[in-house]
This record gives structure tokens, C-alpha cells and sequence, in this order.
């Protein structure tokens, strides 16, 4: 007699029914961009809008859907469609917690996965092997590309997470391949000096605040991953204004 599959299977095999029914509604819209998704606790929407704002100075046509609060795969896939129309070659997406535990990302091929950060908000909050486990859903999918936070106090916990292709990390050590060497905060803004491998260059924001500082390492990393020059990855940074930010944007 074939048994039936319960509990997380069970969730999974439905998971994965439904978002090839829409897949293939859409028209598989994925098979013709790249996706960069960005997940972890703090940072995320700061992280995904840098990355659209240097693509955007790249040159190459990006979608976004920035978000702090989880959104459903039928959501997804009707922006993906959306991307696609609207003739984008990469889409910028955040990864909530909670979007990762339904499996919304389910079947999509994963460019580059980002880990900002873990900071728990609440003392009921699930501990870093906890939080692990949920954000295996996405760094199981096999990405392209890994971008880690060495400066994370729970780095060690994510350290598993690999990319196909390679594991780019950033953080304030010398063994970050993105290393911050120096920062400076200012009333209406933040400046970070990075290094990769021997060379320095200098990003900015209008945002300030410690935290902008590991944010801009972040989307530096996927920028370096994605090939596109320090002076195109600053140029992006200094661009994003979140007082003209709509979301989701084409």
C-alpha cells in the first residue's frame, strides 16, 4: 500500500504542484532572467534596493519586489510575469522568513542567494539553528552564487551555505573577500571604504547608521558577483533615495 505524505512532504509536494501550475500559466517567464533573492533578518529591503540601483547604473534592465512582509507564491509568480513583460534580464527579490517556511521560491532558479544577517527581534524568537533550518528552503536550491555576512555573530551557523559557482563573503575581518576597512557616519548619510583583493574604493548613502555600512558590503558582494565595476557599484549605492522608492517596481 503507498503511503501518503504528511506533514512538511505533504506541504512541500502540494508546494511544488502549485507553482509549476503557475509557471506554466505565466509562461515560465524565469527561464529568461536571473534571480537575486535576499534574505535574514535586518537589512533586507535596504540590501534589495542598492542591488536594483546598481543594476540600474549597469545598465541592465531590473525588476524589484522589496518587502519586510511575507507575500505568497501567486504573488511572486504574477511579478516575475510582470518582470518579464516589462523586458527585465534580472529580478531583485527579498526572501521574509516566513514567505521561505511556504516554499514560495520552490522550483525557480536561484542566481544569487544573500544572508544579511540573524538578529533575533524578540526573546520568543527562533534561535540561529532554528532560523537555519528555515533558510535551508532557499540555500538548498543550489544558487549560483552565495553572499555571506562574516561580521554576523551567528556567521559560523551559516557557514554550510555554499554557491555552485562560488561563496563571496564581506565583512569588517581580512578574510572577507569584500573587506570593510574604514567607515564614517554623518548627519544626512553614511561613506564605507572597501577593499577586494588590493583595491580600495569609497561607497556612500543618504541613509545613516551603522547598520548602512554592512548593507552597502552586502550589495557590493552581489554586485562583484554579478561582474559590474567598484564605479558602477558606487554610482547605484549614491542613487537609491528611499524618499522616491514605490514598491514593487518595474
Amino acid at each position: 500500500m503507498e503511503k501518503r505524505a504528511t506533514g512538511k512532504s505533504a506541504n512541500t509536494k502540494t508546494g511544488k504542484l502549485k507553482a509549476k501550475l503557475l509557471s506554466t500559466y505565466y509562461g515560465h517567464p524565469i527561464k529568461d532572467m536571473k534571480l537575486i533573492c535576499i534574505t535574514g533578518t535586518a537589512g533586507t529591503v535596504e540590501v534589495a534596493n542598492y542591488v536594483h540601483e546598481i543594476l540600474k547604473a549597469a545598465g541592465q534592465p531590473v525588476a524589484i519586489l522589496a518587502s519586510e512582509s511575507p507575500f505568497k507564491v501567486g504573488a511572486l509568480h504574477k511579478f516575475l510575469s510582470t518582470a518579464w513583460k516589462a523586458g527585465a534580464n534580472y529580478v531583485v527579490v527579498t526572501a521574509p522568513a516566513k514567505s521561505l517556511e511556504k516554499d514560495v521560491f520552490i522550483g525557480l532558479p536561484v542566481h544569487i542567494a544573500a544572508l544579511t544577517n540573524f538578529v533575533p527581534a524578540s526573546l520568543d524568537a527562533p534561535s540561529a539553528k532554528e532560523y537555519v533550518s528555515g533558510e535551508e528552503t532557499l540555500f538548498n536550491m543550489e544558487p549560483d552564487f552565495v553572499i555571506l555576512n562574516r561580521d554576523d555573530a551567528n556567521y559560523q551557523d551559516f557557514t554550510h551555505f555554499a554557491g555552485r559557482e562560488g561563496t563571496i563573503t564581506y565583512g569588517s575581518d581580512r578574510f572577507s573577500n569584500i573587506q570593510i576597512s574604514n567607515s564614517k557616519l554623518y548627519r544626512k548619510g553614511t561613506e564605507a571604504e572597501l577593499m577586494i583583493g588590493s583595491s580600495n574604493f569609497t561607497v556612500a548613502t543618504f541613509l545613516t547608521g551603522e547598520p548602512y555600512v554592512s548593507y552597502m558590503a552586502a550589495a557590493t558582494a552581489i554586485g562583484d558577483a554579478l561582474h559590474i565595476t567598484p564605479e558602477k557599484i558606487a554610482e547605484g549605492i549614491a542613487n537609491y533615495d528611499p524618499d522616491h522608492v514605490t514598491a514593487p517596481k518595474v
